[in-house]
């Protein structure tokens, strides 16, 4: 590895100060803290939300298809969005997609420095290169000169497919280390013309090749991550792929800003990163319904009692757990576990909130009751916020809520 212990966006390692004295359940998640770099109008990294991006599939010169499919990206709940410049009519359409949009727009550059340069030009919020296939480091540095000049920050885009002969010669194949080694000498060139703004992505198509690249990554800089397992392939399949490669690093407290790779149209990623993010407790926007399989042992009709409640609870974004059980075996003790929830058998159930009773319903009952629970629920966390810690007595841990 390159020396680092004097680049200010490098630490030596990985260490972490020691978390405060917390309440009675203190949370082990502590997040990789990183410094801040804005995106148009959105902060990316220290303790702000982890923000969901996607890139377009269109021709970009294609201005009225590029921009129709942001839209739907945008109401899909996209942040931030990226299209590909290869060509001088992408870039002359930047200006025109820009005025069109409301998210942020990131350019994504292979091979022509040129591009990046006119791209540049426009009025574009954010710039990504891939340091393996831009052409050498003096194209590097011209690049870097202009954004600093623009104030535009840049990801810069390690890939596994795509790195340095340089490197894949050093470690015999391109390894976590070297991708790691790659990343780092482009932040110190960075940091050497003044220019800080970066983001920093290590992809790959493995599994565990992404999770240890951004694992060696977290200790021993600190800008923030752009984090996915890229080329995943066909959904279902590649959201599985990138949940498995994702999860461990999220859990981790690593990455600031999401992208899940599908096959096809873009749109479907956006629900799939924020699944990720809602599964792993990093970015909670919405109930979670949490209910048992279906086996011989269910007393109610479970099937349809949550699909009244999911349709009842569309467009709600009160961040709680809400189990319904239909069964005595692990019912009530799951039940206990959630925010709200009901063990149920033989036609009716009783109501769980914070693992302590409050009353038997029936199963007629019982999706209403809920919602009127969950509305209580929600004017209580208005008026006192969210409660971080188990209150005094009860065994279940509840995780702090990352963002809104």
């Amino acid at each position: 590895m390159h020396p680092t212990a004097s680049v200010p966006g490098v630490v030596a390692n990985g260490d972490t100060p020691a978390a405060p004295p917390g309440p009675l359940y203190q949370s082990p998640f502590r997040r990789h803290r990183t410094r801040v770099v804005v995106v148009g109008s959105v902060p990316i990294g220290g303790d702000h939300p982890i923000i969901v991006q996607s890139m377009t599939t269109p021709d970009t010169h294609d201005v009225a298809a590029t921009v129709a499919q942001i839209r739907r990206l945008e109401e899909a709940g996209c942040e931030l969005v990226r299209v590909t410049v290869p060509k001088p009519e992408d870039a002359h359409a930047l200006t025109e997609i820009k005025k069109q949009i409301t998210i942020p727009l990131i350019v994504d550059i292979h091979f022509d420095y040129k591009m990046a340069l006119m791209a540049l030009d426009h009025p574009i919020d954010k710039i990504r290169i891939n340091p393996g296939n831009i052409g050498g480091m003096d194209r590097f540095r011209q690049v870097l000169r202009k954004a600093k000049d623009k104030g535009i920050p840049m990801r810069i885009g390690v890939n596994a497919g795509s790195l340095e002969r340089e490197f894949a010669m050093k470690y015999g194949y391109p390894c976590p280390p070297a991708m790691v080694d790659s990343a780092l000498r482009y932040i110190e060139i960075a940091e050497s013309e003044g220019y800080h703004d970066l983001i920093v992505s290590l992809k790959s198509s493995d599994v565990a090749t992404v999770v240890e690249a951004y694992r060696l990554y977290a200790k021993q800089a600190n800008y923030p991550t752009h984090i996915g397992v890229t080329e995943a392939g066909k959904p279902p399949y590649a959201v599985i792929k990138s949940a498995c490669g994702l999860a461990p690093i999220l859990l981790d407290g690593i990455g600031d800003t999401i992208r899940i790779s599908l096959l096809g149209d873009p749109v479907p990623e956006i629900q799939a990163a924020f699944d990720i993010l809602q599964a792993t407790q990093r970015r909670v926007r919405q109930p979670e319904i949490i209910a048992c399989p279906t086996c011989g042992r269910l007393e109610i009709d479970l099937e349809g009692i949550i699909a009244q409640l999911e349709q009842r609870l569309q467009g709600r974004t009160t961040p709680i757990k809400v189990s319904v059980l239909g069964c005595v075996v692990n019912g009530p003790g799951e039940a206990k576990e959630a925010d709200l929830g009901i063990a149920a058998g033989r036609g009716k159930g009783m109501i769980f909130k914070r693992g302590e009773m409050l009353r038997t319903v029936s199963e007629a009952e019982m999706v209403d009751a809920l919602i009127e629970e969950i509305d209580r629920w929600e004017k209580e966390e208005m008026a006192s916020g969210p409660a971080l810690a188990s209150p005094p007595g009860s065994s279940r841990r509840k995780l702090p809520l990352i963002g809104s």
